[in-house]
């Protein structure tokens, strides 16, 4: 072993020990971001917990960021590199659940934020309709706020020890769920300085993550027609409802037309009333059009809205148009994600107890697809699938306690994340720790009653110490800066077309 390679051996023990030595201290933060479960741009008490945690520890402190009151940045250092890290804390609506239990069990919670969630509003309007106050964390965000939290506290302690010279960047990114809080950020142009940028999402399996995701929009159509009774006088109603049951047809017929890649949902969230004898004077529906690239997207959505043009034109009704918001595809950056996968193979994965390990495989018997093979790459290379079904043959059980192989091959992910707008400003790289027994879906009851576990806080603790020991290699190694940027700047040449308008604002859908 050469006296580098010895060196940072030690720098990645050193990493990992300040980490681990104050695993309870992350874990308590964790618990309480857990248990306030605030969804998106209304993480309020969350927030302030990250941003005064981090005021303790010596960073300086910018808040209420690109309209976003939620949103945050804490610095420490000064000078080159400026080393980005994403911190997330939003939770999503309808997943309130007691932890560590095997069971749908949801709770009830009060909301003393300053905006009613949605399942609030949509308890008073529909009283049976068994929502409750229930937000949960089925992405784990409380996880990855407090994992990237233990990152940078460690790398700050770790900097004044040894006079490193740079500058480490928490960004407090609010609403990753359903608003895109990121790319407010990017387009308002907090991440212009920024010379990487690392992260972290808990998941079934542990790997370095390749692949891109979607890039997407989302825009609310309402339509506003004229009233009239539906027997005695229908000639002298236009039915919102009928513009958008048309715009609906219309954009399914479209589907034959466009890339397979390419996906479009949609939800009527206001049908127009309860009484069908009155011609519906207003209906909304959400579309949310996604593509491989931005670009794609941005001619897909244009499709959509002559679309709506069209409904309007056959009802003769009018509509509203309301962007919520616009996501950017992501752009893999293969040097880091290398640095990454160095680290986390020289971190290793942490164990788990036999009672952990228990609940995880009683946990996976709740759920369909528990069998399946975790990572990007299983879906496009036979090879690489069946080197990673040896790997969980030999686990014997549905943690997935092992490093996944590295994949270098082109892949897409079918969903889309705000990470992506980050990716085209700066090269950015994302590792998965497995926080949930393999095969959970996402955004799931059982995703919330992990995260409240140890499995979840111990997969925090370990991408806090594979995300800090990156950034000690970058900081010991100017020259991967250098070819991770040299990658980016070939990746990116064709240039940033931001999907959020300069007009629009965060908004908190209807």
């Amino acid at each position: 072993m050469g006296q580098e390679e010895k060196y940072m051996d030690e720098y990645i023990k050193e990493i990992s020990e300040k980490i681990e030595d104050k695993k309870e201290y992350y874990a308590e933060i964790s618990d309480k971001i857990w248990e306030y479960a605030e969804p998106r741009f209304q993480e309020y008490k969350s927030s302030e917990l990250l941003q005064q945690t981090l005021k303790k520890e010596g960073f300086s402190i910018k808040s209420n960021l690109a309209g976003e009151e939620t949103a945050f940045i804490a610095e420490y250092g000064s000078g080159k590199p400026v080393i980005g890290f994403l911190g997330e804390f939003d939770a999503l609506p309808g997943l309130s659940q007691k932890a560590d239990t095997t069971e749908r069990i949801p709770e009830e919670k009060t909301s003393d934020s300053k905006y009613e969630s949605v399942p609030e509003r949509e308890k008073k309007q529909n009283p049976g309709s068994g929502y409750t106050d229930n937000c949960g964390h089925g992405c784990g965000h409380q996880l990855i706020g407090t994992g990237t939290l233990a990152a940078v506290i460690a790398l700050k302690d770790f900097m004044k020890e040894h006079n490193l010279k740079g500058t480490i960047r928490y960004y407090g990114c609010p609403a990753e769920e359903n608003a895109g809080g990121k790319a407010f950020l990017v387009r308002d142009g907090y991440f212009d300085d920024c010379d990487l940028a690392l992260c972290w999402h808990p998941e079934q399996g542990r790997r370095a993550c390749y692949g891109s995701t979607k890039a997407n929009f989302r825009v609310f159509f309402t339509f506003h027609g004229t009233p009239a009774h539906a027997s005695m006088c229908p000639e002298l109603g236009r039915s919102a409802l009928d513009a958008v049951e048309l715009m609906d047809v219309g954009v399914n017929y479209m589907r034959e037309h466009m890339i397979d890649e390419a996906r479009i949902h949609y939800a009527i969230t206001d049908a127009g009333g309860r009484s069908p004898n009155v011609v519906q004077p207003r209906s909304t529906v959400l579309y949310m059009v996604r593509s491989n690239h931005v670009s794609e997207a941005i001619e897909l959505q244009k499709r959509v809205d002559k679309i709506a043009d069209g409904a309007a034109l056959m009802t003769e009704t009018t509509y509203d148009r309301k962007f919520i918001d616009g996501l950017a595809d992501t752009v893999p950056n293969h040097v880091l994600e290398a640095l990454l996968h160095r680290n986390f193979a020289e971190l290793g994965v942490p164990g788990h107890t036999a009672e952990e390990l228990a609940f995880a495989d009683a946990l996976s018997k709740t759920y369909e697809g528990s069998e399946g093979v975790p990572g990007i790459g299983s879906k496009y290379d036979p090879a690489y699938a069946q080197n990673v079904k040896a790997l969980r043959a030999e686990a014997g059980h549905a943690m997935n306690d092992f490093l996944l192989p590295l994949y270098s091959g082109a892949a897409f992910r079918p969903g889309s994340t705000d990470v992506g707008d980050v990716s085209w400003e700066c090269p950015t790289a994302q590792i998965s720790v497995a926080a949930w027994p393999n095969g959970c879906p996402g955004h799931s009851w059982q995703n919330v009653s992990c995260d409240g576990t140890d499995i979840g806080r111990k997969a925090a603790v370990h991408a806090g110490k594979v995300i800090a020991a990156a950034a000690i290699d970058l900081f010991a190694d100017p020259s991967i800066l250098d070819a991770a940027r040299a990658e980016f700047a070939e990746k990116t040449a064709e240039g940033y077309t931001c999907p959020i308008p300069a007009d629009a604002v965060p908004t908190i859908a209807d």
